[in-house]
């Protein structure tokens, strides 16, 4: 079993023991997504399945919070902040916005990226490194916005 599998096991059982709820479901569709891989997709869960898991889940909720904003439904949309905080505990350490200028700077440098037909490039050299680091959708508006 993944470290970060038990991890997620030992915080469900705190959770419970605190009685704190929100948290408790969150840690709890983590773990119908997890068992969701490893039993439908037949996919052993290694650290690398569950940062993809924990991705779409903040993802997912990154969406639902921007439409609820704009939909001017604060309560909603600060309980989807609130449930990215937790998943983002589950995540590698993020990229800082210098870090990802950085790495974009060296991405087109070492590819020799000219301009935006050059972003697949570009993309296929960054994503291994930013992977579960940023957010990958706004990684490539600045990248796009970069070589444009």
């Amino acid at each position: 079993m993944s470290d970060l599998k038990t991890r997620i096991t030992e915080d469900v059982k705190t959770a419970m023991r605190a009685g704190d709820k929100p948290r408790l479901s969150v840690l709890r569709m983590l773990q119908a997504e997890l068992k969701q891989r490893e039993v439908v997709d037949a996919v052993e869960l290694t650290e690398a399945v569950i940062h993809a898991a924990v991705e779409k889940m903040v993802k997912q909720r990154r969406d639902s919070e921007s439409q609820f904003r704009n939909a001017n439904r604060t309560d909603l949309a600060d309980k989807e902040a609130a449930e990215i905080a937790v998943l983002l505990d589950y995540l590698p350490q993020q990229l800082s916005e210098t870090e990802v200028a950085a790495l974009i700077d060296q991405a087109i440098a070492e590819t020799g990226a000219a301009g935006g037909k050059d972003m697949g490039k570009v993309m296929g050299w960054i994503k291994p490194k930013a992977q579960g680091r940023t957010d990958m959708g706004k990684l490539s508006g600045l990248i796009k916005a970069k070589l444009g």
